[in-house]
């Protein structure tokens, strides 16, 4: 049994949640191979390669892949894909748009977000915006899975001495191009990667007053997201959201103000280790899942929590 990851890989870097699927395949077990796909990686699959538990590293060099086109990317995981018997990325954008064309080029069903390995060919996963976790079994041939990084303990980055293997394959579907992007700078840790995390929602009442967060976050070496109220409101960019439809965080700690604890933002927090509620409203469903909640006044709560740090 052998299974294929497809590497995350950002400015030249290998993602975080790359190693967090590494430790998901080692949860089936087998040879693990990892595809680095892209233009000029070679250092990202040096890297690669010293990941803790990797076999080897399939190195596809092409312009065809630079920016990590879909429609150029697929193609090239389903061709290698048949000589496996997995086939994982995390579920991440790229990973949710890559795997399920790989699964219909396959023929074969995709499993989703899988949070525990209990067999080579069972997986649970959360369904109903994680109020419910589902145990499905696979018995399709190659099976192709995206793998929630919060749900893995991430693999060591170093220890590892993997042989480093060509990719001469190129795809380039001529079906899209990439134009550009813009990329959000900030001195605070990646959201999905801090182990604080400090979010407001509708109850910061706008943008500005975020201001407060900012402040604390700083102090704390925290990152700063928001409930999906916040975004819609244009409080912030919606790059900052935290939830189902926005990025699934597990920091060690995370701070919620103003934030009544819907549904859909439960789903993307409530693997927190340590969960601390500010909020004014005593019956707000957050204190639910919060270890530690303060029924207050977040402006004057904030501020006097940022002098105390």
């Amino acid at each position: 049994m052998t299974i294929l990851v497809i590497a995350e890989h950002e400015n030249g870097a290998v993602a975080p949640a790359t190693l967090n699927t590494v430790a998901a395949a080692a949860k089936i077990g087998g040879d693990i191979h990892v595809l680095v796909a892209g233009q000029n990686v070679g250092g990202v699959a040096e890297a690669t390669a010293k990941i803790a538990g990797v076999a080897k590293v399939l190195v596809a060099d092409n312009a065809a892949y630079a920016n990590f086109l879909p429609e150029n990317v697929a193609p090239l995981v389903a061709e290698l894909g048949k000589g496996y018997s997995h086939v994982l990325a995390p579920a991440t954008s790229n990973g949710k748009n890559v795997l399920p064309r790989v699964a219909a080029l396959l023929d074969v069903d995709q499993i989703s977000e899988i949070i525990s390995v209990e067999s080579a060919d069972t997986f649970k996963r959360p369904i109903y915006a994680g109020n419910a976790i589902a145990t499905v079994q696979s018995s399709a041939a190659v099976k192709v899975i995206t793998v929630r990084a919060t749900g893995f303990d991430a693999v060591a980055a170093e220890g590892g001495s993997a042989a480093v293997e060509a990719v001469a394959a190129a795809h380039n579907a001529g079906k899209s191009a990439f134009v550009g992007e813009e990329l959000a700078k900030s001195d605070r840790p990646e959201l999905t990667a801090a182990k604080i995390v400090v979010s407001g929602g509708r109850g910061m009442q706008n943008g500005e007053n975020f201001k407060h967060l900012y402040a604390l976050a700083d102090k704390l070496g925290a990152a700063v997201g928001a409930s999906r109220a916040a975004v819609d409101a244009g409080f912030v960019p919606n790059d900052m959201q935290v939830g189902q439809t926005g990025k699934i965080v597990a920091p060690q700690l995370y701070i919620a103000v103003g934030i009544s604890g819907a549904i859909q933002h439960l789903a993307g927090m409530k693997d927190s280790k340590v969960i601390v509620a500010i909020n004014k409203d005593e019956e707000a469903p957050i204190f639910q899942v919060a270890d530690y909640g303060l029924v207050a006044d977040l402006f004057e709560a904030v501020p006097e929590l940022e002098k105390l740090v």
